[in-house]
């Protein structure tokens, strides 16, 4: 019998790590209390407005091996989960396409040379393939008037991260998940009721007071700007990312002609609506890349602060202490939630069953002890 069944976990934050881990523990016969302080629409989470693109190789540019590696082990994964939803949600496994104007081409080859060095140190990652005239008509028509060269990279994918959230908020239903919305609560009172076998702590950035600076490790919010588009005239095949030196921009292609865009990163936690600049910038780039974006429509344009901790990785801690339910706060998983969450789902579900995570040492996330105090009790 799985050391789940009959158990009760209490999990707050019902983002995308929290949904997911509130279906995984109630499919291995746990009880899960669910505790969100928004709706059920996800609407205070980066994972509503995310692009949701899977590009270990891509992101190999800008992020640590170990980052890297969470992806490769979270590309088939997302094929299992995904699988065993009731609910479809649009999954691609197309590669991503690397685009550069001409007077970028500096900047381009500099790219190129980093990941073909990674892929090369890595096994795992397939080798980028460079892209002449010909053989860019050949896998991206649609753009092969305005550019003459690119960079293909094979196998990275993407998914439909609002499908996702919806498919999940199904199964909550279907596996009697007892979700309380619209409910703020602080973990460590949840601690205090001797039912629960855990408490998980899945809030994102309103977990801050939480990763205080004792651990030198603290948590802050990094803002990011992106424009939902309906674009019929133009119809890119898979995500892409053009090299810019002011803003390099991504596009990721959703079913029914629907374009995500985006590319801002701001130190900052303001959640006020989208700059006239980033607007502006956004637009004018896909411009560049499909003059059929001309004649999109703006469906949304919105913002959201991804929870980022000082070394800019994802952390696991723990906590035990006598007479209190055990705790585990998930945090830090920065630009790369969708690329890394099915790593980071296996490397908890051990944790909570066996106490270690063989999977963490091999992936290289990081599991500490949480010696920070308690939180202060929520204002009422």
């Amino acid at each position: 019998m799985s050391k789940f069944a009959n158990s009760k976990y209490a999990i707050v934050g019902a983002g995308l790590m929290g949904r997911m881990l509130a279906v995984a523990l109630a499919k291995r016969g746990a009880q899960v209390d669910l505790f969100e302080k928004g709706n059920s629409d996800a609407d205070l989470s980066p994972a509503r407005i995310a692009a949701a693109m899977l590009a270990p190789l891509a992101e190999s540019a800008i992020t640590e091996d170990n980052v890297v590696r969470m992806g490769i082990h979270s590309l088939p994964r997302w094929k299992q989960l995904i699988a065993e939803l009731s609910a479809p949600v649009f999954f691609q496994q197309n590669g991503t396409l690397i685009l550069w104007h001409r007077q970028d081409a500096s900047d381009a080859e500099r790219f190129t040379a980093h990941l073909e060095r990674n892929s090369r140190n890595n096994k795992q990652l397939a080798a980028p393939q460079k892209l002449d005239s010909q053989s860019l008509r050949n896998i991206e028509p649609s753009v092969a008037d305005r550019f003459t060269q690119g960079l293909y990279l094979p196998n990275e994918g993407q998914l439909d991260n609002r499908q996702l959230l919806d498919a999940l908020l199904i199964e909550l239903a279907h596996l009697q998940v007892h979700c309380h919305w619209n409910t703020e609560i602080n973990p460590d009172d949840l601690r205090k009721e001797d039912s629960y076998q855990a408490v998980i702590d899945c809030r994102g950035t309103g977990a801050k007071n939480a990763w205080t600076s004792n651990s030198g490790n603290a948590l802050r919010g990094v803002r990011g700007e992106v424009v939902r588009l309906y674009a019929p005239e133009v119809k890119l095949k898979r995500p892409t990312r053009l090299i810019h030196p002011r803003y390099p921009i991504y596009i990721a292609p959703k079913e029914n002609d629907i374009y995500v865009v985006g590319a801002t990163e701001i130190e900052s936690d303001d959640l006020s609506e989208v700059s006239v600049r980033s607007a502006m910038e956004l637009l004018s780039a896909i411009y560049t890349v499909h003059s059929g974006f001309a004649e999109a429509r703006i469906l949304e344009m919105a913002t959201q602060c991804r929870p980022t901790l000082k070394n800019n990785l994802p952390e696991i801690k723990t906590r035990k202490d006598k007479g209190l339910s055990d705790l585990i706060r998930i945090n830090g998983l920065y630009r790369h939630g969708f690329m890394i969450a099915p790593a980071v789902l296996d490397c908890t579900l051990e944790l909570l069953e066996h106490g270690e995570s063989n999977t963490a040492l091999e992936l290289g996330l990081s599991i500490a002890k949480d010696a920070n105090k308690q939180e202060a009790p929520l204002c009422a």
